[in-house]
């Protein structure tokens, strides 16, 4: 068995799990709804506030399915009850961002604006010109829409221009040196 998949997933209150017999794990609180559909190798038991999950401890395949189906189980709960926020911040003279409707328009250097398309289940805020708050209960769609923000402009090591994440450190690069 996996040593992480052994443990099980308490559920707080306010947050319901249910296991449907077409293999599918659905798991409501008060940030949103999540679903998951589940590998045949794994099996999902819901009982009282705790979800175990269990795999016969067979090749590494199986073992490795049962932790990630533990891990992605427990990301869902944490998702449901907290959510999950990423932060960018844009780094240029003149270089914004901005909402409207569905989408994120990035002005970042470029002839055009840069449009992002928001997925659903997906929050998206500009408190400022040059910040970007991505949030929601899902963080593989978290992460996916902040990372697809950062591919629009990546920052470049000379300057440091570019769009990154709130926490991210560039190391910059020494530029041309002159010997004359």
């Amino acid at each position: 068995m996996s040593r992480i998949g052994k443990l099980p997933v308490s559920i707080p209150k306010g947050v319901s799990v249910e296991s449907s017999p077409q293999r599918r794990v659905r798991i409501k609180g008060p940030k949103g709804e999540l679903e998951l559909a589940l590998r045949p190798e794994v099996a999902v038991q819901v009982e009282g506030d705790r979800v175990q999950v269990d795999g016969p401890g067979g090749d590494r395949r199986t073992r490795a399915y049962h932790g990630m189906t533990r891990a992605l189980i427990a990301n869902m709960v944490l998702g449901v009850t907290k959510g999950y926020e990423k932060t960018l911040d844009i780094i240029g003279v003149g270089w914004n961002a901005s909402t409207s409707g569905s989408k994120v328009v990035l002005n970042v250097g470029f002839c055009k604006p840069v449009q992002v398309d928001i997925p659903a289940g997906v929050k998206v805020a500009c408190p400022s010109n040059t910040q970007i708050v991505v949030s929601g209960p899902d963080k593989q769609a978290v992460g996916q829409l902040a990372a697809k923000l950062r591919a629009a402009r990546p920052p470049e090591p000379y300057k440091g221009k570019g769009v990154r994440y709130k926490d991210e450190q560039v190391k910059l690069k020494a530029g041309k040196s002159f010997g004359s």
